[in-house]
């Protein structure tokens, strides 16, 4: 479903502040594998994802999503086949419009555009549908605005946008890390649910190494723009944070550095 091909990019090339984000990376995804990305600060992880989703453009490399090379392809045309959801709960919706207008866009994603409304009673039932799976009593408030919203409200409103048009590959870029621990705990729970209801091809960046092991069937771990470990099945059902921390210092030969990788 997902094929990266030696992927490499380079930010502000030939400078003193010349970084290599990504180098040479490979990575292939099957249908419904559901992989988490860990590593510490300027890792490359969240660079990997805008690559994907085509914000940011490789240096070297091809992308490929369902054996279509989007390599070129600018993020608006790529988003039929990408589902996101942000760090930012803000990021992933519009504050001044109605949550029944908010999933209305995310509804026609991967269709073909009408000048028909966008709500109609049809489409406000399957809205309520969708949303009553949440469990957060917002099919009870469809022409609530999404600004006033809870930020552990409108990240699970996120989710579902980014989920009930079954894209091709769903792209979480540390989506819990701004919520406080019983909303994060939800959310996590909602994604769980969500990525295994819809069977939707996943790539998960958190810095929570405990949420990468629990999730998933896949791990991979990075380290300056590289991909140094990458584990599934009963390997990855067998590792701890703190043999992870061990992988890390046996491949790296030094410790992980980041508290908040460790300790999320």
């Amino acid at each position: 479903m997902l094929d990266i091909q030696e992927i490499s990019l380079t930010f502000n090339e030939g400078t003193p502040d010349e970084k290599k984000a990504l180098q040479g990376i490979n990575l292939t995804l099957n249908k419904g594998d559901f992989v988490t990305v860990i590593g510490s600060n300027g890792a490359g992880k969240s660079t990997l994802m805008n690559v994907i989703s085509g914000s940011l453009i490789p240096d070297v490399g091809d992308v490929f999503i369902n054996q279509n090379n989007l390599t070129m392809i600018p993020e608006f045309k790529r988003s039929k086949f990408i589902g996101r959801v942000f760090q930012d709960p803000m990021a992933g919706s519009a504050p001044s419009m109605t949550i029944e207008e908010n999933l209305a866009m995310a509804y026609a994603r991967n269709k073909k555009r009408t000048l028909r409304p966008g709500v109609n009673k049809k489409r406000r039932e399957l809205f309520q549908s969708y949303l009553s799976t949440l469990h957060l009593g917002l099919e009870d408030r469809l022409t609530a605005k999404v600004g006033l919203l809870s930020g552990g409200e409108r990240q699970a409103l996120s989710l579902l946008m980014a989920t009930f048009t079954e894209p091709n590959i769903l792209l979480l870029d540390e989506h819990t890390a701004a919520l406080d621990p019983s909303r994060a705990e939800l959310i996590t729970k909602i994604t769980d649910e969500m990525v295994e209801k819809f069977h939707l091809t996943t790539l998960m960046v958190t810095h929570n190494m405990q949420q990468a092991l629990d999730l998933g069937n896949r791990l991979i771990m990075m380290d300056k723009g590289q991909i140094i470990l990458d584990v599934a099945g009963e390997e990855k059902a067998a590792l701890t944070v703190e043999k992870l921390l061990q992988e890390f210092q046996r491949i790296r030969g030094t410790q992980m550095d980041n508290d908040r990788a460790i300790l999320g």
